[in-house]
Order: C-alpha cells, then sequence, then structure tokens
C-alpha cells in the first residue's frame, strides 16, 4: 500500500462558535508572522514589558507580578495551586462544573486537603457554603473558585467569595480562563489573590498562553516558603527573575512569536476598551438569547443574571441528536459550538460569543444555520424568526443607547 504523500497543512476556514478557542483578528495573525527575534535581546525586553503593562489593564490590576505563562490555561490553574499550596494544606474548592473539579485535583496532586463546597451545575457558587465550610474549617489558607464556569456559562459573585474568604484569613485562588476581557473583572477592585485566565477566549489570541497575576500577598507567601515549590518551571521564586525585575535572569524559551500575538492582542482590547469590550459581549449576547428564545430553546442557566455573554449553554430539546446537530452545523455551515461535559454530556450545547467572534455577522449565521438544520429534524421552527428576533434585539438596543446618550446630554 502506497504511503499517503504528505503536503503543506491548509486548515478549513471555521466560525468558532464554541467554548474555544476563538476567531482571530488579521492583526493578531499577522503580528504571529513577524520575524523571531532572540529571548534576550532588548527590543524583546522591551516588548515584555508592554505586555505586563497591557495585562494589567486586561485583568484591571496594579498587581507587580502580572505576566503570561508558557503554556495553557491548565498550566496558568498549575501555577497557582503549585505556588501556593504546600503539603498539609487545607484549601476550600469550589464545584460547580468542570473546572472546579480540575482545582480539586490540583489540590491533591500538591498533596494539600481539599474541602469542597459542592454547588449544582447552572448555578453560581453559595457564598454562604463557602462560610460555613471556612467556619468548619478555620484552620484553611485558602478558597479556590471558577468565575466563569466554561462547563455550564454560569458566573459567580467573585467579589463576594473573595470578602467572604479573607475575612478567614484565606487566600483565594480565582479561575478567570473565559471571563477576562469577556465580562467584568475587577482584580484590584475585587481584591483576588491569584487569578489565572488563557490567550484563545475572549483575548482572540493563538492558545498556548496562560495570563496571570499574583497580589503582594501571595509573593510573600511563596518567597517565605521553607519548602521547594514542586514545580521548577512555574516556581515564582524563578519567575520573578525572569518577568518581575528591570534585570532578567535566564529561565526558559519563551514563545516569542505567540508574545508577539498576545501583545498585538491587549492592544486590540486596549484600543477598544475594556468596558465597550465587556458591552460588546453583552450586547451579541442578548440578541443571541432572543433568537434562541424564538426557537423555543432553553438556557440551563436559568437566571439571566448568573449568565455568560459569552458561552451561552442551552439545553438539547427532546427527540433531538445533538451530536448530529453540531456535525451539521461544522459539515454545512463551517460553524464550530461545543458539546456538553461531565454529567451534561449529551444534554447541552455550548455556543460561545468570543472575542473577536462576538459580533452580529456570526450571531445571525449561527441562528439562521441551527434553524435550518432543526427545522429539517423536525424540529417546529419558523423560517426566520430567530432572525427577526435578533434584529429587533438589536434595534431595541440601539434605541436604549441613544436615549441614555440624550439624557447624559
Amino acid at each position: 500500500m502506497a504511503a499517503k504523500k504528505i503536503s503543506s497543512f491548509h486548515p478549513p476556514q471555521r466560525v468558532l462558535m464554541g467554548p474555544g478557542p476563538s476567531n482571530i483578528n488579521p492583526r493578531v495573525l499577522a503580528a504571529m508572522s513577524l520575524p523571531v527575534i532572540g529571548y534576550m535581546d532588548p527590543a524583546f525586553v522591551d516588548m515584555m514589558a508592554e505586555l505586563k503593562t497591557l495585562l494589567r489593564y486586561a485583568f484591571q490590576t496594579d498587581n507587580q507580578l502580572t505576566y503570561p505563562i508558557s503554556g495553557p490555561g491548565s498550566v496558568g490553574m498549575e501555577s497557582c495551586f503549585v505556588n501556593m499550596v504546600a503539603p498539609g494544606d487545607k484549601v476550600v474548592v469550589c464545584r460547580n462544573g468542570v473546572f472546579g473539579g480540575r482545582m480539586i485535583e490540583n489540590v491533591e496532586r500538591c498533596k494539600g486537603t481539599p474541602i469542597i463546597v459542592e454547588g449544582t451545575w447552572g448555578e453560581p457558587v453559595d457564598p454562604n457554603a463557602v462560610e460555613d465550610a471556612l467556619k468548619k474549617n478555620p484552620d484553611a489558607r485558602i478558597v479556590a473558585f471558577v468565575h466563569a464556569e466554561t462547563s455550564t456559562g454560569c458566573v459567580s459573585d467573585a467579589k463576594t467569595l473573595a470578602e467572604v474568604a479573607h475575612k478567614h484569613d484565606c487566600l483565594t485562588i480565582v479561575d478567570a480562563v473565559t471571563s477576562l476581557a469577556g465580562c467584568p473583572l475587577k482584580v484590584k477592585e475585587w481584591d483576588l489573590d491569584a487569578v489565572y485566565s488563557a490567550s484563545q477566549k475572549c483575548l482572540s489570541c493563538t492558545p498556548g498562553l496562560s495570563p496571570v497575576t499574583y497580589s503582594d500577598r501571595v509573593i510573600d507567601y511563596v518567597t517565605g516558603r521553607k519548602d521547594k515549590v514542586q514545580s521548577w518551571f512555574m516556581d515564582l521564586n524563578l519567575i520573578l527573575n525572569y518577568w518581575g525585575h528591570t534585570v532578567r535572569t535566564y529561565h526558559h524559551t519563551a514563545p516569542i512569536n505567540g508574545l508577539f500575538a498576545l501583545h498585538e492582542a491587549l492592544l486590540l482590547l486596549k484600543e477598544e476598551g475594556i468596558e465597550n469590550t465587556w458591552a460588546r459581549h453583552q450586547r451579541h449576547y442578548q440578541a443571541l438569547k432572543a433568537g434562541f428564545e424564538a426557537m423555543g430553546l432553553k438556557f440551563l442557566v436559568k437566571e439571566e443574571k448568573d449568565r455568560l455573554p459569552q458561552i451561552s449553554t442551552i439545553m438539547v430539546p427532546e427527540g433531538i441528536d445533538e451530536a448530529e446537530v453540531r456535525s451539521k452545523l461544522l459539515s454545512e455551515f463551517n460553524v464550530e459550538i461545543g458539546a456538553g461535559l461531565g454529567p451534561l454530556a449529551g444534554k447541552v450545547w455550548r455556543f460561545g460569543l468570543m472575542g473577536y467572534t462576538a459580533n452580529s455577522a456570526n450571531v445571525m449565521l449561527c441562528l439562521s444555520a441551527l434553524g435550518s438544520i432543526l427545522s429539517k429534524m423536525g424540529y417546529p421552527v419558523k423560517v426566520g424568526e430567530a432572525e427577526a428576533a435578533a434584529h429587533q434585539s438589536y434595534a431595541n438596543q440601539h434605541t436604549s443607547m441613544a436615549q441614555k446618550a440624550r439624557s447624559r446630554s
């Protein structure tokens, strides 16, 4: 049998409307193709300094140690835990979806003791349940929770959870993988300690980088540890000399072109204005929601205030093959959406409107394509109703914004 000839790879053009990655702005793609330079080149060092400034803006913080880890969001998560959790430490971990479960796994691998606060999937973390867990475990050192749970599309009240943690002298570890640049995240105002995210979601950058930010409280703890951090690569004591100081000590070969891309993605965020970015995600979510509701589709997250604008988790109607719908969206319309994870597998679809993907053209394409497929599968959809509802949502929002502008003037 003749071997298949391998030639250059040319990926298909997709509209990425799943839980990540999102489509990438052409300016960011162009930045990735810039000439590579050395990681100790003065020009690269200058760019690293700008990256830290731009990331502080994205996180809304002035934390000194704010930088992108060379690895995906999972490495950002692990970095927080390996640095902050010593063997024997008690860590209160909130689980209301898949990624709270991964936090528990990290605590166990650090030989800590997880105190698990179980929540309902599709509902936010209950601050009262966290309070109860801390009262029962006064020796707990850390509270860990997911701000924006990607598996359910639910947002939790990070500010209140941090207040509860600090009242009991605990540090916080916060998963902001899906929230950064997609919905309000105010690290300084909410007094969050360790926060990690990812480059490929609402920042619309290439996958493989994890922005993180650490408070001075975290740095004081890590630099004062008597034992060695179990990971050499993620040890903040070493990273401080790579990202934290003006005189750099070699640590590892940075993903140079990926950092060029992240710099451009963050510059785009700064140019748009972070509050405008949050508003854009909300505006297009409202239109998408109106279309789903016109089709008679239901959200997993019941309360509007608890829903993420950048991830809509929709219940699969009875009698509909959820995998077939995803497959047809991809093969017939080049639209990718996400499946359910864990106990939600086969029960929900996850529609992402993240970063560069969050625009009216993609909202309309998604509703038209989904309606076409569902109609052919026997689901009662009236052609054009979802699109009309989305158009009406945009019109109503435009009128509302115009009225607010007039009242301010």
